[in-house]
């Protein structure tokens, strides 16, 4: 008997579910505590593989939340992929209840691994290390606009820069907080920060938004993280290789990292200067120094050692 895969679309009022069983109908539940009680209770006994939700903004989290507390095989899966599946398909059609087909056929074909959802305190941690993301923009938009403004504007500038300042040093204190009560983040920051090249910004961002690290091979932290290479290839035409998807903000992190590391760790900068006299673009170069770099913490973590360059 086939694996049984579950899709459901979700929308800000309600649920369409589907799945891939052709006897099974579809239906659908009002997005409110009730619907959720009554969701759970309808998927229970259907022991499904895999229940994939596609990633809408928020409106996934407390679904996702609620399926994961009740021990169900939940999974939230990327729309741009789906929707590309979809095209494959020629489903040109786009209502609630095909979306939810599309999405269960979706995790039927290419099978997204079920992982363990972040507990409730890593996801209140991710949420302040994106705010201080989104703080460090709002204020390198407001240093902009003070190049080129006029001396009203420019008062304006300045007090909002002073409250996003202090709003940024409330942020930090906020995660330090919360690090320092969970003894476990505590020794993986330290850990993290180990490694030279990393710092705490780096170390936050990766427990907050990568709680799967130390718990997957090399290839496939690199390809959670849209670090991976996928190349493209058609006869004996060759393309270039590129990387993408994954988490954009780790991504974002790691190369930072990969900047400090590629001049003030022994060994990455070793690495990135042979790829350098080999004839790699300076980019190319540092962006395998991020590879190697989230190998090495993955490692790190799994192992619960610091950072030793001969053992690395």
């Amino acid at each position: 008997m086939d694996a049984l895969n579950i899709g459901i679309d979700v929308s800000k009022d309600r649920l369409d579910v589907a799945t891939t069983s052709p006897s099974m109908a579809a239906f659908h539940v009002p997005r409110d505590h009730g619907g959720l009680s009554d969701l759970v209770e309808r998927l229970k006994p259907l022991g499904a593989e895999r229940i994939a939700i596609e990633a809408t903004g928020g409106f996934e989290t407390v679904v996702a939340a609620a399926l994961a507390a009740a021990g169900l095989p939940v999974v939230v899966v990327n729309p741009a992929r789906v929707r590309a599946f979809a095209q494959a398909l020629g489903k040109r059609a786009k209502t609630d209840p095909i979306d939810a087909a599309v999405i269960a056929r979706f995790a039927e074909a290419t099978k997204p691994e079920v992982r363990p959802l972040p507990d409730a305190e890593t996801e209140a941690l991710a949420d302040l290390v994106a705010r201080r993301r989104q703080i460090i923009a709002m204020i390198g938009a407001e240093n902009q606009r003070l190049k080129r403004a006029s001396s009203r504007t420019a008062r304006s500038i300045r007090r909002l820069l002073k409250a996003l300042e202090k709003e940024l040093a409330d942020i930090d204190l906020d995660i330090d907080d919360s690090i320092r009560r969970s003894p476990s983040w505590l020794e993986k920051v330290e850990l993290l920060k180990s490694v030279p090249g990393v710092g705490d910004q780096i170390a936050r961002t990766l427990i907050a938004e990568l709680p799967e690290l130390g718990t997957l091979d090399r290839r496939q932290i690199a390809a959670l993280v849209g670090l991976a290479p996928w190349t493209r290839q058609s006869g004996k035409w060759r393309g270039k290789s590129f990387i993408g998807g994954g988490r954009a903000a780790v991504r974002t992190a790691l190369y930072m990292g990969a900047l400090v590391a590629a001049r003030h760790n022994p060994l990455l900068k070793g690495f990135r200067d042979r790829l350098v006299a080999q004839g790699k673009p300076k980019l190319v170069a540092i962006i395998a120094v991020a590879r190697k770099l989230i190998t090495i913490l993955n490692a790190i973590i799994r192992e619960a050692q610091p950072w030793r360059e001969q053992i690395v």
